[in-house]
């Protein structure tokens, strides 16, 4: 691995810069339509565990108008914009510049919430010896149609067998996920039930897309 991380942190910063770039004009639209459909804040910014655990701001578009009540479900403030904007991807456009920053990789596992680090096995902690990714083996394998036990097999095994290789597999895959619009969200639920650790029945879903 020593040859494979600093090739694949060049290669983040040699696709995603351009890639963030040439998208501005894109992300100033949907930047505007966001405003117009959900208000502000425009970005969903929030502290999610990055490589070693080490806490990142990850930015998005936001999908979710504002709660009308204090515990609103996702479902109910999931509006069809919203959907579009989470089954097209348009709203991870601001996460490449977490991967400019070095927060992010354009491939890894996906970071999830700060509150879940304490309710990890061992195993499943290893998905935070990588950087994680805006795409990952999990997300070309059901996205959030996937079982949490599932996902986290998929993030050890990326961990364990990463390589240029995959990667670029993982990158092709994924735009044929996004193309077909697969796994968007978990059965009954606005993206993936909220995990409660090894074990734990499915509960309520957490605000802004906590698995994707």
């Amino acid at each position: 691995m020593r040859l494979y991380d600093p090739v694949k942190r060049a290669l983040d910063v040699a696709v995603s810069l351009p890639l963030a770039v040439v998208t501005l004009p894109l992300q100033a639209v949907v930047a505007a339509a966001v405003r117009v459909k959900l208000g502000s804040p425009v970005l969903f910014r929030q502290q999610r565990p990055g490589l070693r655990a080490k806490p990142f701001e990850l930015l998005k578009f936001r999908s979710m108008r504002n709660p009308s009540y204090e515990g609103e479900p996702d479902a109910d403030r999931l509006t069809r914009f919203g959907q579009i904007l989470r089954s097209t991807s348009l709203d991870e456009l601001p996460s490449l510049w977490n991967v400019v920053r070095g927060d992010m990789s354009l491939v890894g596992p996906r970071p999830l919430l700060m509150e879940y680090l304490e309710l990890y096995s061992p195993d499943q902690a290893r998905r935070h010896d990588v950087r994680p990714g805006v795409t990952g083996l999990a997300q070309v394998s059901g996205r959030n149609a996937t079982t949490w036990d599932q996902r986290f097999a998929y993030d050890i095994q990326y961990t364990r067998d990463r390589s240029l290789s995959l990667d670029v597999r993982i990158l092709w895959r994924t735009i044929l996920t996004v193309l077909k619009r697969d796994g968007i969200s978990a059965e009954g639920s606005a993206t993936m039930p909220r995990f409660r650790g090894a074990g734990s029945p499915a509960g309520s879903t957490d605000n802004e897309s906590i698995a994707r």
